[in-house]
């Protein structure tokens, strides 16, 4: 019997779902049509749009809108001060986090 080939969203999605469960993460997103799907996305998008997009307008063409989402990125992952998270940047969290979770395996000796 001949079976279809997997689409390639369907491969993505399976990866996506494998590689989340090799490094221990549980999937943020709901099933189709669930409310959850893109809720992160779009509270992302939604404080960008208010930080930069109307705040820092009208713009002259899509360089400047380019950069200034780079230099926006920049700063919310490295410089914003986040409550949740005690307060640091996310990229200062991650670090701790990635840091805890090697100090096991150092001390094991599987490193």
């Amino acid at each position: 019997m001949l079976q279809r080939p997997v689409e390639s969203a369907q491969y993505l999605s399976i990866r996506y779902s494998e590689r989340l469960g090799e490094a221990g993460i549980e999937p943020s997103v709901g099933s189709v049509g669930d409310s959850y799907d893109n809720a992160l996305a779009e509270t992302v998008i939604g404080l960008f749009k208010t930080e930069v997009i109307r705040r820092r307008g009208p713009w002259r063409d899509l360089d400047s809108v380019e950069i200034a989402t780079l230099e926006w990125v920049d700063w919310f992952n490295n410089r914003r001060l986040l409550g949740p998270i005690g307060y640091v940047p996310p990229a200062e969290y991650e670090l701790r986090y990635d840091r805890a979770q090697q100090a096991p395996a150092m001390a094991a000796g599987l490193t």
